[in-house]
């Protein structure tokens, strides 16, 4: 009930904030939602309170930078107010085991639509004349499969035949005791989260405003970000970031990223806790056309994700230079959302003016800020320009950082200042890292001709990872590799304690009963009913032969080889 309670308030809280479209109007909204803020008594500059009226774009020329001796005041702190209890909306005093908190993301609720939509895309391929035989797969044996999926994630061979081979130096006899190689590559062809006939439905109206384009991974992609907000409640710092899905589909969603590891795939907008790398929410790039407030892909994406309803106020969002605007932190200052980011210098309504600015030449560890409103905008020399806004810090508090310099042929340690903005953000960007850590490690991605198939085991990988946060969350003293072993085992209803059925040379056929002396009766001694042609064909055929492993007679001829047909089953 507990759960029902806490997916029926996400449910009832998924209508994100809007904005009027009139920026002008928003612009003098603003202005006065930061004067009854701030006492201009504070203001070092005689003209400030003239300045505020000017536009934003004018007043990034004409403001100048200011040093770090200068004395910046510390913006008024916003009330941190979560709608609910920060952390994981379990007891901590009930038992949770890796399947259980899987599950909670992966309901049986789920699964059973799972499986109903891909026996009725089996039945589809099937009337089209694929030429394979299939059997309605279960709630149980699904689950199989995605633990067979996970343990794919976890030792990694060349081929997914390779799991299932029995003549190689590297054999592995578990996948086999868990489901046959040809049932599993089935399932795969086939697994399936949207309905057929209403697949058909919705490509007839592709070319149309009602198209949609993430039609077959819509209900479950709904399910899982409503169970990632149900759950848990992010704590005060979170980082937006995106994620690329690698996939080389051509079908307009997929994205080029020439900066990162994965290259070429689809674009995940995701909102993280910074503390733990909890996966809060999350969207798909689709087009230019993804999100219909058309304000731009940046300051949609970061609108569409954050909830106040949901969330509560006074949270510190962390960003990186896509997403950073002026307009977007004034914004969020207003929702009251704290924000902190890198931005780029050719961004509208930055401050453009060369006045006391940094050069080439400026020393390591100088800093020049300006402040407009609540927001300050910081560069800071490193080994070169670092520039940071912000809503939430002030430009420069006193901290300082270590640096390695060489000085005659030596390296040494030597501290220089840095602003406030640039400890915070390498602080807090590292929960998108950690969660990118985290779905590396067991990433379940395997070759396929369908895009939405990548998607769904991504959908894997953010309900297993979530999953060992809550349990760590929730005192759990389990590793990540022990987690995914026990997660693993409880998936594909195996002991993880007991050992795996072992194949080795004793599958050797061998006479079924003791050889007699005597030539006329040493062919037909010992000949029993071969348990395969009796399983598969329905005939009673007798063999003298059996598996002296298995201890089953089986059919050993040039003929009829039920031998080899048999071991390959297992």
């Amino acid at each position: 009930m507990a759960h029902e309670e806490a997916l029926q308030t996400t449910t009832d809280s998924e209508e994100e904030s809007s904005f009027s479209s009139e920026e002008e109007e928003d612009f003098e909204d603003e202005l006065l939602h930061f004067e009854e803020r701030f006492d201009a008594a504070e203001d070092t500059l005689s003209n400030e309170c003239e300045s505020d009226q000017m536009p934003a774009a004018k007043r990034a020329r004409t403001l100048s930078w200011k040093a770090e001796t200068d004395v910046d005041r510390v913006p008024q702190t916003l009330r941190f107010l979560p709608a609910r209890e920060l952390g994981p909306q379990l007891s901590a005093a009930d038992a949770h085991s890796p399947m259980s908190l899987f599950k909670l993301f992966f309901t049986e609720s789920t699964m059973t639509n799972l499986c109903h939509n891909t026996n009725a895309q089996a039945a589809r391929a099937i009337a089209k004349g694929r030429k394979y035989k299939w059997t309605d797969v279960s709630v149980d044996e699904l689950y199989r499969y995605i633990g067979l999926v996970f343990y794919m994630a976890a030792v990694k061979m060349s081929s997914i035949t390779d799991y299932w081979r029995q003549d190689s130096l590297f054999f592995l006899p578990f996948p086999a005791t868990v489901m046959p190689r040809d049932r599993y590559r089935i399932i795969s062809w086939n697994v399936h989260m949207s309905h057929p006939d209403a697949d058909k439905e919705n490509d007839r109206k592709r070319g149309t405003a009602q198209h949609d384009r993430l039609f077959r991974i819509k209900p479950l992609m709904n399910t899982i970000r409503l169970a990632c907000k149900a759950f848990y409640h992010p704590r005060r710092n979170l980082a937006v970031k995106e994620r690329l899905v690698a996939c080389r589909a051509n079908i307009g969603m997929t994205r080029c990223t020439k900066v990162k590891p994965t290259k070429l795939g689809f674009k995940f907008f995701v909102l993280s806790d910074s503390s733990n790398g909890y996966t809060v929410d999350f969207s798909v790039y689709t087009g230019k056309n993804s999100f219909p407030a058309d304000r731009g892909l940046s300051y949609d994406a970061v609108m569409s994700l954050l909830d106040r309803k949901v969330l509560g106020s006074g949270y510190h969002v962390y960003m990186d230079d896509f997403y950073t605007s002026h307009k977007l932190f004034t914004d969020l200052f207003a929702l009251k959302f704290g924000a902190c980011g890198t931005y780029r210098d050719q961004r509208k309504d930055f401050p453009k003016t060369a006045a006391n600015s940094l050069s080439r030449s400026s020393s390591r560890g100088s800093i020049r800020w300006i402040r407009d409103g609540p927001l300050v905008c910081v560069k800071w020399m490193d080994t070169q320009v670092v520039s940071v806004c912000s809503t939430i810090h002030a430009a420069y508090t006193g901290e300082r950082v270590q640096r390695k310099i060489k000085a005659q042929d030596t390296w040494k340690a030597k501290s220089f200042p840095c602003p406030a903005p640039v400890i915070a953000y390498n602080q807090h960007m590292g929960g998108v890292d950690l969660s990118g850590q985290l779905l590396q490690y067991y990433a379940a991605q395997h070759k396929t001709m369908k895009w939405y198939k990548k998607i769904f085991l991504h959908f894997l990988d953010i309900a297993a990872s979530n999953a060992f946060i809550l349990h760590k969350e929730l005192q759990g003293n389990m590793t990540h590799d022990q987690f995914m072993e026990e997660l693993i085992a409880e998936l594909c209803g195996a002991s993880q304690k007991a050992a795996p059925k072992q194949f080795s040379t004793d599958h050797v056929p061998i006479p079924g009963a003791e050889l007699t002396s005597d030539v006329r009766r040493i062919a037909s001694v010992g000949r029993r009913i071969c348990v395969h042609c009796k399983a598969v064909h329905g005939k009673k055929q007798q063999t003298p032969w059996k598996c002296q492993a298995c201890d089953v007679h089986l059919c050993l001829q040039l003929n009829r080889n039920c031998f080899q047909e048999w071991h390959k089953s297992l």
